[in-house]
């Protein structure tokens, strides 16, 4: 028989087992963290004079090293000696320096030549050798510091051999000889003591000047001038790229940049204002020369730097070819000059520079080419948005010429090149689009060239990683070169489908720009341009239908991009036509045939719908046009506007569930709005509107689909307009009218409850109700006597209670808003005149003290208002 423990005993031998179990896991947890710490691999080699142990944690990887705990903070350490030893050092300098200024400046006039010479020998070079002495005994930081102070002293003694040996001598020459030897100097220093930092850096900072001030001291010319820029970022890019020392690369790299820039600037000056091609020949041969120099640095230099120096060369070779034609042509013609110029160095694609060069030069060429068309966006705009201003004078006459019509005041003379750029780019986007296939396998050799000092084999080699190459690519990498369309993800390029389809869109877009600004350059009769500007709609139209067809290049760019140039163009067309009657006509009709025929070609989506839509507007501003024709007054021409409306009701209800119906029966209620708001002025026209509004939208509710949402609209224009009418005709009464349509509704309401209890109150009696409590609402509200009120009152109370008693939505809230806004009505004097008896204080403080008591029971009060919204939705 077994025997059983006192619940007594069993607990405490349950403890007991918990707890050797607690300590077992302890153990186990230490032994697993000491093997993780044995398997973790050591940390990398600290660099030289780095010191982990001066941040107080362990080497990293070590075994047995405790584990700190996460969000673990090492103790501040305090500051080593060498910081504070630096900061000695560097204000010691700083004192001898101002020490050497204020000697120099002030005492040395009172000193014989023997005396100076002394001085000026013994500080300079005890200066000069002190560093030689101290970096033997290990002194790094103080030899630098004395390094510093041996410059400002050689600077010092430059400036007293001028001051004193050589007074007359010219100080722009001067200072280009005395930076020319310091340069020299503190170059042999800076080689002869290599742990000093300072030498060379400053050695290139004093290079920098010796062959500018000696061309500004000899008076040369600016071409002059800009070819010792040249030389001087030349040595500059030597020194960054075969320079000993980060300081002194560093520092050459910036001074490489400002003196090459202001070379090229010189030289760009130079060329665009030349008198003429011979002219721009001598600043086109410093150009040439600064991009060779910039392209023979992209050899060796580091990727980012070799695209920059692409860059570079790539516009410099562009003024420099583009300056000479240039300065023979008229003004407005030398942009082309400089755009043909710039398609030139997309030659670089077949030519054996490094691939990172060979990329900044194309970046080069196509940022001339958006320069380029930058230029023609002024004159773009103004033929789009120019006219604009004839919204503000529609149908005043036809004008002479198109720029009468566009009105803008640009000068038309400088943008005559401008449709031939757009044609010529235009014509090298399409022509990359037509052969893409060509012009991807022309770019391979670029896709492929590997970089000098890249680490990778000769094109063709094993181990390239590339297929062409014959190496093995890389697992989950496409073999297929990015241009081709079968881009690796990790490359992140665009796939070649991608690029095609921008060229080709470019070329739509572009294309269309440069035909519609050569009749605004040629000044073409107004008749001409409307039409032009219609067929130019067409084409793009076809284009969008074709392209969203065919689909060939798998990319919807130029589809989607004549899409939306013709959108724009037809915008522009149709204001360009309110200048007169029968060109309105003529270019709302044909664009409203054009998208309608484009909407029946197109495929099922989005464009079909956009087109659809389009030439729904069109035809609602037709309608419009209809009613200015036949002389009638906007109110007048209301119902007009309508017929629009009443086709796309039609056209839904022949459509049912395609796509396009609803943006189709939608613009039509946009129609129907501006009709709404065109008879507004006038109240019966607008009853009237608003009544065949509602008609249509009860023939919308007829279909199963619209139906929730256009039974309602068409129950509240349908009041609408009675109350319209009713303030029209001036009723005082209006319950004569509202009560006869009232009492069938409700009547109407309570037969379709009993069939249907699940029916909403609102739809019941929603109607009924509200076509008497409104209108009396509103006249109540307006009503001097106390009898309206009164009635209309007790009447919302009825229905009040009554919708409370049967749990009726539409009775509860219609009765209690109009019991609350009648009563505050009526309570609105006594109210008014009680604020203005009360003290100024009082307000905000009971407003205060209701916000305290509100926060205070908040949840109470949120818990009420989820009750008696729980309760509203329980209604019906």
């Amino acid at each position: 028989m077994e025997h059983v423990p006192p619940p007594a005993e069993e607990l405490a031998r349950l403890d007991r087992e918990l707890a050797e179990l607690d300590a077992r896991r302890a153990q186990l947890l230490t032994r697993r963290a000491w093997l993780l710490a044995a398997l973790r691999p050591p940390a990398p080699t600290a660099a030289p004079g780095w010191n982990p142990s001066a941040w107080g944690a362990p080497a990293a990887g070590r075994p047995g090293a405790p584990a700190q705990p996460w969000g673990y903070v090492p103790p501040k350490q305090p500051s080593a000696p060498r910081s504070a030893q630096n900061v000695l050092l560097t204000l010691g300098g700083l004192l001898l320096t101002v020490a050497a200024i204020a000697f120099t400046l002030v005492s040395w006039g009172s000193m014989g030549i023997g005396g100076r010479s002394a001085v000026l020998a013994a500080v300079t070079v005890g200066a000069l050798a002190a560093p030689v002495v101290l970096l033997r005994r290990g002194l790094t930081a103080t030899a630098e510091a004395l390094a510093a102070l041996a410059l400002v002293l050689t600077l010092l003694d430059a400036y007293a051999v001028h001051a004193v040996a050589a007074p007359d001598t010219d100080g722009l020459g001067f200072t280009a000889v005395a930076a020319a030897v310091l340069a020299a100097l503190w170059t042999a220093y800076g080689l002869a003591l290599g742990k000093l930092h300072l030498p060379l850096p400053a050695a290139v900072v004093l290079a920098q000047w010796p062959l500018l001030f000696g061309a500004w001291a000899a008076g040369a010319p600016a071409l002059v001038v800009g070819w010792a820029l040249l030389a001087t970022a030349v040595l500059d890019g030597a020194i960054a790229l075969w320079g000993k020392g980060t300081g002194a690369r560093v520092t050459a790299c910036l001074g490489g940049s400002v003196m090459a820039f202001s070379a090229l600037m010189v030289g760009l000056t130079l060329s665009v204002t030349a008198s003429g091609p011979l002219g721009a020949l001598a600043p086109g041969v410093l150009l040439l020369t600064a991009a060779a120099a910039a392209l023979a640095g992209a050899w060796r230099a580091p990727r980012g730097f070799a695209r920059a120096g692409g860059v570079v060369a790539g516009l410099a070779v562009v003024a420099a070819v583009g300056g000479v034609p240039a300065a023979a042509v008229p003004e407005g013609w030398r942009v082309l000059a400089y755009l043909l110029a710039g398609l030139a160095p997309a030659a670089v694609v077949r030519a054996r520079l490094p691939r990172n060069a060979a990329i900044g030069v194309l970046v080069a060429s196509a940022a001339v080419v958006a320069g380029a068309l930058v230029g023609a966006l002024p004159g773009l705009a103004a033929v789009l948005l120019g006219p604009v201003t004839l919204l503000s004078d529609v149908w005043s006459g036809s004008p002479e010429g198109f720029r009468s019509a566009v009105g803008s005041t640009l000068p038309w003379s400088e943008l005559d090149a401008t449709p031939v750029v757009l044609a010529l780019v235009a014509g090298l986007l399409g022509a990359a689009y037509r052969w893409w296939p060509s012009l991807a396998r022309i770019a391979a050799p670029l896709i492929a060239r590997e970089e000098p000092g890249s680490g990778a084999g000769p094109a063709g080699a094993p181990g390239t990683g590339t297929p062409e190459a014959g190496g093995a690519a890389a697992p989950g990498v496409s073999g297929a070169p990015w241009y081709a369309g079968g881009a690796p993800a990790a490359r992140r390029r665009p796939s070649g489908a991608a690029l095609r389809g921008a060229a080709g869109a470019g070329a739509a877009v572009l294309g269309w720009g440069a035909l519609l600004l050569s009749g605004a350059v040629l000044d073409v009769p107004y008749a001409v341009a409307v039409a032009g500007e219609t067929l130019l709609v067409a084409g793009l139209l076809a284009l969008a239908v074709r392209g969203a067809g065919s689909g060939r290049d798998g990319s919807a760019a130029v589809p989607v991009t004549a899409l939306v140039v013709a959108l724009a163009a037809a915008v522009s067309t149709g204001l360009l036509s309110l200048a007169s009657e029968g060109a309105s006509y003529a270019v709302f009709g044909a664009l409203t045939a054009l998208f309608a025929g484009a909407a029946v070609r197109a495929g099922a989506g989005v464009p079909r719908a956009v087109f659809a839509v389009a030439a729904t507007v069109g035809g609602t501003v037709l309608s419009g046009f209809a009613g200015r024709s036949l002389g009638l007054a906007p109110h007048e021409a209301a119902p007009l506007v309508l017929l629009v409306p009443a086709l796309t009701v039609l056209f839904g209800a022949r459509l049912r569930r395609n796509p396009v119906a609803l943006p189709v029966e939608l613009t039509g209620a946009l129609g129907a709005l501006v009709a709404v708001a065109l008879a507004v002025p006038d109240a019966p026209f607008l009853a009237l509107v608003l009544a065949l509004c509602g008609v249509l939208a009860a023939g919308a509710a007829v279909r199963p689909e619209r139906r929730p949402v256009a039974g309602y609209l068409a129950a509240a224009l349908f009041v609408l307009a009675t109350w319209v009418r009713l303030a029209a005709s001036e009723v005082s009464f209006p319950e004569a009218y509202t009560l006869p349509v009232t009492v069938p509704a409700l009547v109407v309401g309570f037969l379709r409850r009993r069939k249907d209890p699940g029916a909403s109150s609102w739809t019941a009696y929603g109607p009924g109700l509200a076509a008497t409590l409104l209108p009396s609402l509103a006249v109540a509200w307006t009503d001097p006597d106390w009898q309206r009120p009164l009635l209309l009152g007790v009447a919302a109370l009825v229905i009040t209670l009554l919708g409370a008693r049967y749990r009726l939505q539409a009775l509860l809230l219609l009765g209690g808003a109009v019991l609350a806004l009648d009563g505050l009505h009526e309570l609105a004097p006594y109210v008014v005149q009680v604020a203005g008896a009360l003290p100024r204080w009082l307000p905000p403080a009971l407003a205060g003290l209701l916000l305290l008591v509100v926060g205070a029971t908040y949840e109470q009060r949120l818990r009420d208002a989820r009750r008696l919204k729980d309760a509203l939705g329980r209604m019906r």
